[in-house]
């Protein structure tokens, strides 16, 4: 069997509830905290206090990389998530259960059983502060979650032997969504997993989905990708696309099958905002756009990572004069990434009014595709779509090109666009829209799964 682990803040329950669960699946319960302690001879306020976060850290790292690899049930630290080589060790062949509840029913407990404090704050505040800032972490390492704010560790153990037994999935939900993805253009062995997952009798109840929501989205690597990565570190799911005009049909699939998380694509990523409960305060709200969607913990929350891959390809260009071409969604996340690198930038577009809008967002400059010739820029970006489809030209002649330019086509597929074969034959510096999607898929797994993927790992799968 695989291993069973518990998650979650201090005060919802891991260690009661998994020695509940290990007596009814008769595996052995191992607690890291407690097995921390007995490596130590110390207890863990102790080590917070005397050593610091950083060495508890370390001591804890030993603990779960001896873990037995299956057969087990395991209760973890609080702030065990954090960790991206710990999330590593812990998810692979697992099935994580991050238990979590409300402030006061936390605070309540703790108070019951007091422990000293890990900062110098009160009690409460200090629960409010940790919670928060562990909130994505929490999300991430999640394959199921159980609020324990009104229940008991018996009722909530129930819960777990449930979804151990038939999964997350209702049975009455399964053929309504199949007949969705039946109008998508899934190809056939992708759709023969597809339906093997879905099936009254799927060969693993626990497997969840996730998948690229858009419309087109057929052309999307992801579900390769994705998929390659979930068998290399050994994730119990699937990837699929979800391909429909109608981005509430697609949610409404979503939550319908329990779907781990959505990667957004064009046209969605800001008609997805006003129907998720949480956006990401940073990026996400100046941005404007959404590409990464996690569900978990009874709320969905929106990221962006396109911004991402997007700054690490010219990050040695900081400081330089640019032009962006186009104002769409994708458009935001580039203008977010190239001001992020105190570029002096240029917005272009075929609408100059959109472009506008756009460019006071950032504090750019603005214009109309004709103005392009009187810049003479560094660098060029192109988040247009010109290029995906088969015909396209590219959105700039080949004689605005020259020699000491950097561009940037964001287009993905094809990875070699008529603007790159063009800024190629002119003898320009170009970057892929592939070195964009490695950067952007890296950080969306890392906030689906809370594992840190190595750049080249990613890059390799794509070959």
């Amino acid at each position: 069997m695989k291993r069973i682990v518990f998650c979650g803040f201090r005060g919802t329950g891991k260690t009661d509830i998994g020695k509940i669960v290990a007596a009814r699946t008769g595996l052995p319960f191992l607690d890291t905290d407690t097995m921390i302690e007995h490596q130590t001879g110390r207890s863990i306020p102790n080590i917070f206090h005397e050593d610091g976060e950083e060495r508890f850290r370390e001591e804890e790292w030993k603990v779960i990389y001896g873990l037995p690899k299956s057969d087990a049930v395991i209760s973890t630290g609080g702030g065990v998530v954090t960790d991206p080589v710990n999330m590593e060790y812990l998810r692979r062949d697992s099935i994580i259960f991050v238990l979590y509840a409300d402030i006061d029913t936390i605070e309540q407990r703790l108070m019951r059983a007091p422990r000293p404090p890990l900062t110098g704050l009160p009690l409460r505040k200090e629960i409010a502060e940790i919670m928060n800032r562990r909130q994505q972490h929490y999300q991430a390492a999640a394959d199921f979650c159980i609020d324990t704010s009104e229940t008991t560790p018996d009722a909530a153990a129930a819960v777990v032997m449930e979804i151990l037994r038939q999964g997350s999935i209702p049975a009455k939900n399964r053929v309504p969504c199949i007949s969705f993805f039946r109008t998508g253009r899934i190809p056939p062995r992708c759709m023969d997993r597809l339906l093997k997952v879905l099936s009254d009798n799927p060969p693993d109840p626990l497997t969840r989905l996730i998948g690229v929501a858009g419309y087109p989205c057929a052309h999307s690597k992801g579900p390769n990708l994705f998929n390659a990565l979930f068998e290399t570190y050994g994730l119990d799911y699937h990837y699929t696309w979800f391909e429909d005009p109608e981005l509430d049909e697609i949610l409404s699939v979503a939550r319908h099958l329990d779907v781990k998380g959505l990667s957004v694509t064009i046209p969605f990523k800001q008609e997805i905002i006003p129907l998720i409960d949480e956006v990401d305060e940073h990026a996400a709200q100046q941005i404007g756009a959404v590409n990464t969607v996690v569900f978990a913990c009874g709320t969905s929350r929106g990221y962006n990572t396109d911004w991402i891959g997007v700054r690490k390809p010219l990050v040695d260009l900081k400081g330089s004069k640019a032009v962006l071409l186009g104002a769409g969604g994708a458009a935001a996340g580039a203008a977010y990434a190239l001001t992020d690198l105190d570029m002096d930038v240029t917005i272009l577009n075929r609408t100059p009014e959109k472009a506008k809008v756009l460019a006071e967002r950032f504090g750019c400059r603005w214009g109309g595709l004709a103005d392009f010739d009187s810049i003479h820029p560094d660098v060029v970006v192109n988040s247009t779509p010109l290029g995906m489809k088969p015909g396209d030209l590219s959105p700039l002649r080949e004689d605005q090109l020259h020699k000491g330019m950097t561009v940037f086509d964001l287009v993905y597929t094809p990875p070699v666009t008529p603007l790159i074969e063009a800024a190629q034959r002119a003898g320009c510096t170009t970057i892929t829209g592939t070195e964009m999607f490695i950067g952007q898929a890296k950080e969306q797994f890392y906030l689906f799964f809370g594992i840190d993927i190595p750049e080249e790992k990613i890059r390799g799968l794509l070959v």
